[in-house]
């Protein structure tokens, strides 16, 4: 995309395209503009569509830029956070709300695809958080047990199972969790873009928000080549924000990602890694994550960016790792790489922002963008149409706040993961 094979690999290959757009130019007006076409973006486009209203969605390069077209694909229920944690984080009343809002999250990825017939690749076997010695166990057992006691359906699975569904013995066990599945994402993302087009939403990619104004009680985007007059605005740009409201963007560490996938595996490796195409990772402070899309490729990722010396390291690291992990591979050829950034925020939790009246954003994904991406978009069309207040909402609101030492924090990652990797850290 835009001349870079790394920004999205094998997504880029293997999804159909996206709708017909083009940079906005000249003035427009509308009821809502939306500002960024990743889930949160696309979802509130087509629910506000689909409503009658009137909307516009600006896209600074290209749908799926950002996370929605690099990251893993595991659609996810809840957050990295303990389920038992968010009320301490976020009291009672939002914690638990959002803890309802997230864990049906997958249902409502995987109803909007088939309601909207979109093509994704999309499987329903669930997701394995697998378990990295005894420590990784307890850590699994306990995440278990706080969602089970919510009527989640998730089990513990021992070893031996574990060895089956996946084709290793590497783990002591895994967390299966049978709401979750995997999508090819940028995949997603467009089929998302189809739907909101075909309800009436106008989209213009390559066509960035650079400045914002409030003029005579509305609101106006003004982007270069045009502008748009508005009464809402929903801004969805999340870690690859820029612009008015780069906020967004420096309020989140990043946390750089690195995905490689193999060639298409032999019917006889299919049959013994994944067979069922559980979508995993592990429990390992610099985790890892491993899953099979349609055609037999293992997608294996880890926390790292693909540039500079980075590029040897990681990919060298991955083909040992891979050989640990599945001895059965053999002989390693990976067909494309890519690498992007995830968003951190300082408690690992999403935000909510009232950034002017009438003018809205979630973000501060953590790595779990697919889901709530998807209902939060879906609960900020809901709020603009009034069907929900802000006091109903699953997060408070907060102002948006830089964290301490964040490009510190930046370089340490990148460069740590490239230390922890050089040295074999993992296997």
């Amino acid at each position: 995309m835009f001349n870079d094979p790394r920004s999205h690999g094998l997504w880029e290959k293997t999804a159909p395209p996206a709708p017909s757009s083009e940079p906005l130019s000249g003035d427009a007006s509308c009821e809502i503009v939306i500002i960024g076409g990743g889930y949160t973006g696309l979802s509130a486009a087509l629910h506000l569509a689909e409503a009658g209203r009137s909307v516009i969605l600006l896209e600074a390069k290209a749908i799926g830029f950002g996370g929605a077209g690099r990251n893993v694909g595991l659609i996810n229920a809840g957050m990295w956070v303990m389920p038992d944690d968010l009320p301490g984080e976020l009291g009672a009343v939002h914690g638990e709300r959002l803890l309802t809002l997230l864990g049906n999250g997958p249902q409502v990825v995987m109803q909007l695809i088939d309601r909207h017939g979109i093509d994704c690749e999309l499987t329903r076997t669930g997701t394995l958080h697998c378990a990295v010695g005894d420590k990784g166990l307890a850590e699994i057992e306990e995440r278990a047990r706080q969602w089970q006691k919510r009527g989640a359906d998730v089990e513990v699975l021992d070893a031996t199972e574990t060895e089956r569904r996946i084709g290793t013995r590497a783990y002591r066990g895994a967390l299966l969790d049978r709401r979750a599945g995997t999508l090819q994402p940028l995949a997603y993302a467009r089929g998302l873009a189809h739907a909101a087009v075909k309800a009436g939403a106008r989209i213009h990619t390559e066509t960035p928000a650079i400045a914002w104004q409030q003029r005579q009680g509305r609101h106006v985007i003004s982007t270069g080549a045009g502008s748009v007059t508005t009464d809402w605005v929903i801004v969805a740009t999340d870690a690859y924000s820029t612009g008015p409201f780069e906020t967004v963007r420096t309020e989140q560490v990043h946390l750089p990602y690195f995905n490689l996938a193999t060639t298409p595996l032999s019917d006889n490796l299919r049959r013994s890694i994944l067979p069922a195409r559980e979508g995993c990772w592990d429990t390992k402070e610099i985790l890892s994550s491993f899953r099979m899309d349609d055609e037999g490729r293992l997608v294996f990722g880890s926390v790292g960016a693909l540039r500079g010396p980075g590029t040897a390291i990681h990919k060298g690291w991955a083909r040992r790792a891979l050989r640990k992990i599945f001895p059965q591979l053999g002989d390693i050829t990976f067909e494309a790489e890519w690498y992007g950034q995830i968003g951190m925020t300082d408690n690992a939790l999403p935000r909510f922002h009232r950034f002017a009246d009438r003018v809205v954003g979630f973000s501060g994904y953590n790595g779990r963008g697919i889901a709530p991406g998807t209902v939060f978009g879906k609960v900020l069309a809901a709020h603009v149409l009034g069907e929900a207040t802000e006091a109903d909402l699953p997060l408070p609101q907060t102002a948006p706040q830089a964290p301490a030492f964040r490009l510190l924090k930046e370089a340490y990652y990148e460069t740590g993961a490239q230390i922890a990797h050089l040295a074999g850290d993992r296997f």
